[in-house]
This record gives structure tokens, sequence and C-alpha cells, in this order.
């Protein structure tokens, strides 16, 4: 039975021209063999798989190469090529750094570099992995790695550069690695599958791709792993089957459902994806990039950015023309702070659901929930011949209202402000309200807001039914404005002792420091309430629950609040004993006497 070879082994590349996704590095290393420029050092980095030590070996075997073609290639038919296809050869060495990381293999390294090559022009040492060397090696390597023998050549690869020490870096040539690209690694695929025998979908070679995340190695490996399971016929559901992908479709489903705002069958979708268990970060993160996918497929030019195959480029391009740059943008904001916010989630299903739910508002009318427009003032929709609205001035107490009965006063002054809201009137309507205490509102106002309210209760979108609650709120912050009613120090008293009632659970703090003392009103409304200490004003919320109590219970909003720090007691000195001594001495002056006669001594 033949000893099966995996294909990232047999399929590795022997010369320059069959490296996979490096054509830049590869052009840069046949250039300085035919210019007779190659450095004495070489550092190759960059991550797994994108053909490291492959390049290595392929200039080691170039350089050392008898007769090389005109394209800078070994021949494979001289002594040293020979040699080096059977892994004879004596003048290229390789280290793994990984298991020689220690001072005495460095040493044994520079002993062996004195000797000159037998065969062939250079001595090549290939070290693997150089960022295992310890601090210790490296400096038992920076003389020779600066001013070897016009033989020897080095060349270093490591996946992490940022682990070697500056004074290596600047002794050697860097070149850096690329990630190969999803196009590239499925052609090298395509070619293998050929090579094979084997019969490959392209759509399941381009997953294949986009599961190896840019190694070729490991992208073998996997080519490897579905011919087990596949056989001789690798499919595009026999890819996503076993390598546990979301396939496209559920993506373009869900963008289907949202764009018709079906909120039960993006949720059915949801169920379905979970239940096939899938974790649902994983459809957060592949539902983003396939937004970002039709995003960039509603321009041609952007197109290119897809790395996936020519079908799958034609379907994103054709659902891209259903979807507007507006909802595009809007739902990938939504899906990565659903992304952002995902792991501190408690129920991680339902804020994913969310989310969706959120998409499909987008698109079914409930665009105005999620962001409801910006009405514009009344001001702005009234004729150009009608008068400005007159400053309004700070109100006075009137002094001819009674105040045998303060709650008939009150009771009067109060607008009916639920009928201002409701009813329209015109300027021929007559009106019940008190001059006086009513709030000063045009006809042209009031005719706006019933409009609103008729446009309200009829059947329209919600936008316009969203406009008509912004209006009427326009209209009853300018009625809640002129609130004048007057009132008197027991209302004012009963509304403070309410409010410190209510607070002793929510703000404790808050209602003991306005609890201590008790307010008093003066002339223009003006309430001055004695406090020990300003610091309350810093709770921000506590005053303002405190105004909006007194303004709903007092049908008044023109008060002013007025704090007054009170007068500290004077501070009590605490006497010694020496000073009470004194003390009763000028009361007592026949003390002075007892502490002569007995002769008390001490701090009296």
């Amino acid at each position: 039975m033949e000893n099966f070879v995996v294909s990232a082994r047999k399929y590795r590349p022997s010369t320059f021209d069959t490296v996979v996704g490096q054509g830049s590095i590869t052009s840069t290393l046949k250039n300085a063999i035919r210019n007779n420029t190659l450095a004495q050092a070489f550092l190759f980095c960059g991550p797994r798989g994108v053909g490291k030590t492959t390049c290595a070996r392929i200039l080691a075997k170039t350089i050392n190469c008898l007769h090389p073609t005109a394209d800078m290639e070994a021949c494979d038919e001289c002594e040293s090529c020979r040699a080096f296809n059977n892994n004879a050869s004596f003048n290229i060495y390789e280290l793994d750094a990984a298991s020689n990381n220690s001072v005495e293999d460095i040493r044994s390294l520079v002993e062996q570099v004195r000797i000159p090559p037998q065969v062939g022009q250079y001595k090549v040492y290939i070290i693997d992995e150089v960022h295992m060397l310890s601090a210790s090696a490296f400096n038992a390597f920076l003389k020779t790695l600066e001013e070897p023998p016009a033989y020897a050549k080095f060349i270093l690869a490591t996946t992490e550069k940022h682990k070697i020490i500056p004074t290596i870096l600047s002794r050697c040539q860097i070149f850096d690695f690329k990630r190969i690209t999803v196009e590239d690694i499925a052609k090298h695929l395509a070619f293998v599958a050929q090579s094979e025998g084997i019969t490959a979908e392209p759509e399941a070679l381009n997953i294949i791709a986009q599961k190896a995340d840019g190694a070729l190695r490991d992208a073998l490996s996997i080519f490897d792993q579905m011919v087990s399971f596949s056989g001789k016929n690798i499919t595009y559901k026999d890819v996503i089957d076993n390598l546990n992908v979301l396939d496209y479709d559920y993506y373009f489903k869900a963008v289907e459902d949202i764009l018709q705002g079906n909120t039960s069958e993006i949720l059915m979708l949801l169920h379905d994806i979970i239940s096939k268990g899938f974790e649902p970060q994983h459809f957060i993160s592949g539902m983003g990039s396939h937004l970002r996918s039709l995003l960039v497929s509603k321009d041609p030019v952007t197109t290119q950015l897809l790395e996936v195959s020519d079908s799958l480029r034609q379907r994103y391009t054709q659902q891209s023309q259903l979807c507007d740059m507006a909802f595009l943008l809007k739902a990938l904001d939504i899906n990565n702070q659903c992304d952002i916010s995902y792991r501190a989630a408690n129920n991680k299903r339902l804020h994913l659901e969310i989310a969706l739910m959120k998409m499909c508002a987008l698109c079914n009318g409930s665009l105005n929930i999620l962001e409801p427009p910006i009405s514009q003032p009344l001001a702005t929709n009234r004729p150009a011949s009608a008068p400005p609205k007159p400053a309004s001035t700070a109100p006075q107490q009137p002094a001819n209202i009674p105040t045998s009965n303060p709650n008939a006063s009150v009771s009067q002054s109060k607008p009916d402000v639920k009928k201002a809201e409701t009813e329209p009137k015109t300027e021929s309507e007559p009106t019940d309200i008190n001059p006086v205490h009513a709030p000063s509102v045009t006809a042209q106002q009031k005719t706006e807001a019933g409009t609103a309210t008729i446009r309200k209760r009829g059947v329209g979108s919600s936008a316009i039914s969203i406009s008509s609650l912004e209006q009427e709120k326009k209209v009853s912050e300018e009625i809640e404005e002129t609130w004048n009613s007057p009132f008197t120090q027991d209302e004012l008293i009963k509304s403070w002792n309410e409010f410190i009632n209510k607070q002793k659970k929510l703000s404790p703090t808050f209602a003991a420091a306005i609890s201590k003392y008790q307010p008093s009103l003066g002339p223009n409304f003006e309430i001055r309430f004695p406090v020990d200490n300003l610091l309350f004003e810093n709770d921000k919320t506590g005053m303002a629950d405190l105004r909006s109590h007194l303004k709903n219970t007092l049908h008044n909003n023109q008060f002013k609040l007025i704090p007054e720090i009170m007068d500290k007691p004077a501070e009590i000195e605490a006497y010694t004993d020496k000073d009470k001594f004194q003390k009763l001495a000028q009361e007592y002056p026949f003390m002075n006497m007892l502490q002569t006669e007995l002769k008390l001594e001490g701090d009296l």
C-alpha cells in the first residue's frame, strides 16, 4: 500500500514561480540573484502557512544551482539540485530554534560556519522560528550574523517579529510575507483538485479558502479533510456541513425578511440557525460581513473588494440594488452595536432578536419609532402678516383676588389644559378661561393643535401620527409656560410636606436637607427656604423633582426657589482643668483661699 502524502507537502512549491500570493517577494529575490546583490542575512516574517520556509529553501537551492535558468530558477539537473531534492545537500542546514535555542547550539553553528562549502558556492543556514532563541543565544549570534564569511548566508524565519531584538533586525534584510488572498487560495485548490482528479464546486473551494484565513497550508489540510469526507466530488453543501459554516443563503434570506419587515420570519430563521448548533455570535459576525458585502456591491468600483466567486458576486449585486444606502448604514450600525455589547448581555438570544427586530423596523414603517422626526416650531407655520408674539414679562401676583377661600381661587384659575390640547378652536369661539390666569394661545396655534389631533385619529402613516404628537407636545409646553395661579403660604407648606414624604424613600438625603426648615412665600412668587449649606444644589434630580412637584400641585411655574444659608451657632470651646478652676474662682473667690490653705499644686 502506497504511503499517503498530504497535499501541503506533495504540492509544496519548488520554484519561485510556483509560490502562491508572494509575487513581490519572489521578484525581489530573483533580481538580487541576477544582479549578485544578495545580503548576508535575510529575515522572513509573517503569519503561518504563507511560504516563509518554502521561499527560504527555494532561495538556498537557487543560489547553489550550478546552471540556473535565464529566469533565475534552479535547473533541477545539476549535482547541487539533485542533492537538495534528495535531502542530501551538505551546503544547506536547517535549524529549528524552538528546540535548539541555547548558547551551545549557536556556538556549534558558528563553528560550522568556518568550514567552506565542498560543492556549490554558498553555505546556507535556515533558522526557523528564530524568535524562540534565548537572549544569550541572540547575543552569541550577533558577531557572526554581522560579519560572516563571504560564502555564508543566513535565512531567519519567524511568525513573531516583535520578539526579535533590534540588534538582530538591523543586521538582516526584512521581508514581510502577507496573508494569501481568498482568490489565490481558491485557484491553487482548483489546481490541486484537477491534478488529483477530484471534482470540486467553485463555491466549495471558496468556503475552504475563507476558512483557512490566509494560510495556504491550512487550506490544503482542510481540502484533504473534505476529500476524506466527500470522496472525489466536493460539493458546497458537504463543505458547510462538515466545517460547520453558516450558509450564504441564510444571510440572503435574512436580508429579504428584513426588507419586507417580516419580524416573525426573521425570528424563526434565527431559531432554525440556533437549533442547528450555531452560536448566535457567529450569526452576528456573518450578518455584519453580509451587510458590508451588500454595501460595497452597490458601486461597481468597490465590487472588487468581495472575495467571493463570480456567481455569488452576482447575487450580492442583485440584492444590493434592493437595499437603500441609508438602510444599509443603519443596519450595519445596529449589527455593530449588538456585536459590541453581546458579551455583556445576560440574555444573549434576546439581545440578538432585538437587534434583528430593529432592522425590520427600518423597513416596515416603524422607523420613526426608532428615530422620531424633528418637527418644526409652530411659529414657522404662522402667516407672514401675523404680529410677532409679545415678549412675556414676569407675572405679578394680583392683589384683588380674595384669599378667604384659597382652594376655590386655585381651582378657578387653573386652565383646562386637556381641553386646549384636544379641541380645535377658532377666533370667534368663546372661551371660559379667565384672561388673567389663562395662557396666551393664538388662534393659529389652536387650529394647528386640533388638526394634529384629527390626523392622529385618522388612518395614516406612523410618521404623521408621531408628528402630530410632537405638535401637541409643543402646544402643551407653550401652555405650561404661562401658569401663574396664585397660592397661599398654607398651600405652599402643604405641597412642600407632601414632596418631603414622597422623597423619603426615593432620595432620603435630599429630603432630609430640605425638611429641617419651612419655606416662606414672598412677593412675586418668591419661595425662600433656609438650609444649612448649598451642597444639596448638586442634586440636580432632586431640585428638578421639587420644581415639578410644586408646579403641578400649585399650578404655577413662575415661582423662584431662593435658598438661604442659616447662620452657624458659635462654636463651643473645650475647657481645660485650669480654665475650669479660674472660672469657678471668679464666681467663688474663696476657691483661691482654699487652694492656698490646702497647698494644692499642679495645673490649677
